[in-house]
């Protein structure tokens, strides 16, 4: 068997495995059509067609945002005096941090049309990649900031400009179909991972299976419908890198945009023949003499069916499961009460008192949503949570952005690194405790002190400087302590007259009421339960069991998941998990980046499993417990496990387990390329070890 040899790490972490030569066989295939809009490069044609109406188009730049129009410029014509003009009007990675005067942005515009009417007029392609001399300053002028060369990589996949996709894996050696025939990867929910992982398995042309207990694909996106659900990450970057969508309505997509954008994918993908809707999967047990998994499936009509699979693949994520919380008395209320995820539509909420228990992040959507509709709202909020606003969260795209968007080449791109930056690693270094901060109750160094000024600053005049409600609103411990919100009008709503904010604890429930430790009876119609997920029991109700008999729940106990890179464990093999233990994104970025880092790591190793003949493949105890480790000490210097901060992400014994302390970058690196040294591999004849 054919076998690649890394090299040893120099020890320094986070960092990626090193090997010796392009072990990856990453020169993907060409994106298939569907991909891709108008801006298939080197369509001559469509530049004719861009540039035949001049006057449109100069009407339509108008909505064009200046920084990535200018890399749009700079990308085809390769003019850095252009980078000199405008870098000194750009302050930051978001469109109101661009202060451009109107002639200069008019001179900018017409260039760009001038230069699209010469490629159309040459027929010269246009090219794919940038001008790599001038990268670096248009990544920092497009930012309105320094954008490490550690970076510069990661960047180039994030916008598809590097060539292939370097994100599809693609085989190095010719697979015989008969063997991909008699291997099979069943993959457990068909979400935004989900669909990512078919996708990918698809384009390599490997046997799967998608079991998916709804009725269609979307999973939390699908589930989660209450009143003003949607997303705090901008949209242009929550999204797959590799298939991009112009058509968002808004910047800051709701519910259905999102639902719907995981659907056409499922749909253009033809990813329906792969998916078992209504079912759901109840048992995975490790057949170690067979070396493959034994699933059980139970429909949603009762009846069980059986399947075996070579590889699992956990796309089930960590909020999938709601947590109700155990009040005296709640069997005894008699109005509708229902989980935020579980949003009951039948129940008529509009001229009724409800009762809005939990101010975390579907909380802190749904109150604005429905206060003013209904007669009273009555918010019971254990902690405050700290709450950022970005101008553009409620901001429609226009026709003319979208069309923008569409048809001018490389600017969706540009326009999405933006995002990305914007929503990144810039945060990280707020989160780490310096140990000679002198108020480390409030804030935990310079920078975080710096932006809970700013929160502070929001939250007073938002709520009108109102002593009271300030006091109930902003939060006793540092910011990012717990996941940072997005204002859609929270405080504005706190000050309206029929929003009450109620932070004495509840003492139980009655028929018609919820009455808190200090006596009060705050009389309500409708109680809604916006109290999280069940994060800590991730995996569950899912009966897992791997080599020896030993079940996930006694290899991780209640609360203590642990997972190599967040995706594998010892003593289960051929088991995969995205968006599994601290993997969870609590400082910035996207979980669909997170995923596709995943996907790509999980493609690897199943491919290392096909190409080799090896029947399984598992981490070994010493990279995993290592790992473990170094993951355990970058939190000990981390917000999250600050004293004052109690959260989901931390278990009862004070340990991080949710959230990832690395920054995008480092995990990237860690997850690009699937290091064979750190793994047991065993052979399909008498299941004893391969050499590794």
């Amino acid at each position: 068997m054919r076998r690649s040899h890394c090299i040893e790490s120099d020890g320094r972490y986070p960092s990626a495995p090193s090997c010796s030569g392009d072990r990856r066989g990453i020169q993907a295939r060409t994106t298939t059509d569907w991909r891709r809009t108008m801006t298939a490069p080197n369509d001559t044609q469509a530049l004719k067609a861009l540039v035949g109406d001049r006057v449109h188009l100069a009407e339509a730049l108008k909505a064009a945002d200046v920084a990535p129009l200018l890399m749009v410029l700079v990308h085809l014509g390769g003019d850095p005096a252009w980078l000199d003009r405008i870098a000194p009007h750009i302050q930051g990675p978001w469109s109101f941090h661009e202060h451009t005067p109107d002639d200069l942005k008019a001179e900018l515009r017409q260039a760009v049309i001038d230069l699209l009417t010469e490629y159309a007029t040459t027929g010269r392609p246009l090219p794919i990649t940038p001008p790599m001399h001038l990268l670096p300053r248009m990544l920092d002028v497009c930012t309105g900031q320094h954008v490490p060369p550690e970076y510069h990589a990661m960047v180039l996949e994030e916008m598809d400009l590097a060539g292939d996709d370097p994100k599809t894996v693609k085989w190095r050696e010719p697979v015989a179909r008969e063997t991909l025939d008699h291997f099979n990867v069943l993959v457990i929910g068909a979400g935004f991972s989900g669909v990512a992982m078919g996708i990918k398995l698809k384009e390599a042309g490997i046997p799967f299976t998608i079991i998916e207990k709804n009725d269609t694909v979307g999973g939390t996106w699908y589930e989660n419908s209450y009143p003003g659900c949607g997303v705090d990450t901008a949209n242009h970057f929550y999204s797959y890198s590799f298939n991009n969508n112009h058509d968002w309505d808004h910047f800051f997509a709701k519910r259905d945009e999102i639902f719907h954008y995981i659907q056409r994918n499922a749909d253009a993908n033809a990813l329906g023949d792969q998916i078992r809707y209504n079912e759901e999967v109840t048992s995975a047990v490790w057949d170690d003499v067979a070396q493959l998994w034994r699933v059980e499936i139970r429909g949603n009509d009762g009846r069980s069916s059986s399947a075996t699979a070579n590889v699992v693949v956990s796309a089930v994520g960590q909020l999938n499961r709601p947590q109700m919380p155990t009040i005296p008395g709640m069997e005894d209320f008699e109005g509708p009460a229902f989980h935020t995820a579980r949003w009951n539509h039948e129940a008529d909420i509009a001229g009724r008192r409800v009762g809005l228990i939990g101010t975390g992040a579907s909380g802190m959507q749904v109150g604005p949503a429905i206060a003013p509709i209904v007669d009273n709202l009555t918010i019971f909020q254990r902690s405050p949570h700290w709450a950022m606003a970005n101008p553009l969260y409620f901001e429609t795209v226009s026709d003319d952005k979208k069309w923008v968007l569409k048809n001018i080449p490389f600017y969706a791109k540009w326009f999405r690194f933006q995002l990305f930056w914007s929503s990144s690693d810039g945060f990280h270094p707020m989160l780490q405790i310096d140990p000679t901060w002198p108020d480390q109750e409030r804030s935990l160094n310079a920078a975080n002190a710096k932006i809970r000024e700013q929160l502070e600053a929001h939250i007073a005049t938002e709520l009108n400087n109102d002593a009271d409600l300030i006091r109930k609103s902003t939060p006793d411990y540092p910011p990012y302590g717990k996941r940072m919100l997005r204002d859609n009008h929270w405080y504005r709503m706190l000050t309206r007259s029929n929003v009450d904010l109620v932070t004495e604890h509840i003492d139980h429930i009655e028929k018609d009421a919820v009455v808190t430790k200090d006596g009060v009876r705050h009389p309500v119609d409708v109680l809604v339960f916006a109290t999280g997920f069940q994060a800590r029991r991730m995996l569950s109700p899912m009966h897992i069991e791997g080599r020896n008999g030993v079940t996930i729940r006694e290899s991780w106990g209640e609360d203590d998941p642990r997972a190599h890179l967040g995706m594998t464990m010892p003593g289960f093999p051929n088991l995969f998990l995205i968006y599994g233990p601290n993997t969870n994104l609590a400082h910035g970025g996207s979980a669909v980046f997170h995923s596709e880092c995943q996907i790509r790591y999980i493609m690897q190793a199943i491919r290392e499993l096909v190409e080799t003949g090896a029947t399984s493949v598992e981490v070994k105890e010493k990279p995993f417990w290592d790992y473990q480790d170094k993951v355990d000490a970058a939190h000990r210097g981390m917000v999250w496990s600050h004293p004052g901060v109690t959260s989901w992400y931390k278990n009862a014994a004070g340990r991080v387990t949710q959230n990832s302390p690395w920054r995008l970058v480092d995990y990237r690196n860690l997850t690009e390329v699937f290091d064979p040294a750190e793994y047991e591999f065993r052979g399909p004849a008498t299941g004893s070890e391969q050499a590794a």
